[in-house]
């Protein structure tokens, strides 16, 4: 049950990428021929006006294909006036556009319904202590509750660590234990930790660890949703971001590229778990399906917006036989990736 509720998922946030690209097409006048789920052979066919709507065996992506436009023969051109390639520069740019943004659009929306429904927090109840760190022996015990740090509220469990990085080397630390509040001064100490990516950095390290089971759940107004909504899109987008800066530049290694099967299987145990976990990760593939598809490779839409770049500050079109080989070479960049993304899926699973 979860494998398919994944594959659902993923058909669906392929469908709202490709959903951007068919509006504004249609928007500016271009025929679109074929909206298809998936690749393979053909499920489901049914034609609506000049369009074909396709429901295809591999639910692993998915496509428009825009009369005067096709990835698999760069050459294949049509100047009828719904056609693709009469368009301005700008104008298939935007229509290049709307795919990503439709994404990331989505995971707005998906954020903010979070931010409606509630979102999880961890409170400031110490669930462990490193014996050998400052917080011990500054004479902090599991089952504290920190509530004020140098004359900063603190509420959740992400507002110690903030405090921590941005306060001086000494930290006042009100703390509620026993239904008593207690003051205590602790001195942090300057360690060598690893960050998400693997990479050593230091940080102020006090030795504390949340309690895992002192949670709440936190609701917005509109006002606040929407500013949740942003915040996290902007974060999701950026930590992508900055993950393929670190998979391109070494430092992150090639096993850790996961391919659609990570993707698949995490969404399915996420989809065990609840709602909410459900819906985050959710919104975190479609922000990544927009930052992908942006990438300035050859085929994907990040690509073409570069050959429309190019034709609108040098006024004339690019060579087509130099489009349909960085075409092809694009093709093959994508494919090297999914099978890596495989292989390390494949590695993955048998341990």
């Amino acid at each position: 049950m979860g494998i398919f509720t994944a594959l659902i998922i993923l058909s669906f946030l392929i469908f709202f990428h490709e959903l951007g690209h068919f509006t504004a097409a249609r928007f500016f006048g271009v025929q679109v021929d074929v909206f298809s789920i998936g690749f393979g052979r053909k499920l489901f066919t049914k034609q609506i006006g000049k369009t074909q709507w396709t429901l295809s065996m591999i639910p692993l992506g998915g496509y428009v294909k825009m009369k005067g436009q096709d990835d698999s023969n760069p050459s294949f051109v049509s100047y009828d006036e719904d056609s693709y390639n009469i368009k301005k520069p700008w104008q298939r740019i935007i229509i290049l556009l709307a795919g990503p943004f439709a994404n990331f659009l989505l995971a707005f929306i998906l954020y903010l319904s979070i931010s409606f429904i509630g979102v999880p927090k961890l409170l400031a109840v110490v669930g462990d202590i490193n014996h050998t760190q400052p917080a011990y022996q500054a004479g902090v015990k599991v089952g504290d509750r920190i509530t004020q740090i140098n004359g900063k509220r603190i509420t959740y469990w992400e507002d110690i660590g903030e405090s921590i990085q941005n306060n001086p080397s000494q930290l006042y630390i009100t703390l509620l234990r026993e239904n008593k509040f207690i003051d205590l001064t602790i001195v942090p100490e300057l360690q060598k930790v690893q960050n998400r990516f693997n990479e050593t950095v230091e940080r102020k390290i006090i030795g504390i660890k949340p309690n895992i089971n002192a949670t709440t759940s936190v609701t917005y107004g509109v006002k606040q949703g929407l500013e949740y909504a942003y915040t996290q899109t902007e974060n999701a987008s950026m930590l992508i971001v900055k993950g393929l800066q670190k998979l391109l530049s070494g430092l992150v290694p090639m096993e850790q590229l996961g391919g659609v099967v990570s993707i698949v299987d995490v969404t399915a145990k996420a989809s065990s778990v609840g709602i909410i976990s459900l819906l985050f990760f959710t919104a975190l593939i479609s922000v990544n399906l927009g930052v992908l598809n942006l990438l300035p490779i050859p085929a994907l839409d990040g690509g073409h917006i570069m050959f429309n770049l190019y034709e609108m500050i040098s006024k004339r079109k690019p060579n087509e036989e130099i489009m349909y080989k960085l075409t092809i070479m694009g093709w093959a960049i994508l494919l090297g990736m999914m099978v890596l993304g495989l292989y390390n899926d494949i590695n993955r699973l048998l341990g």
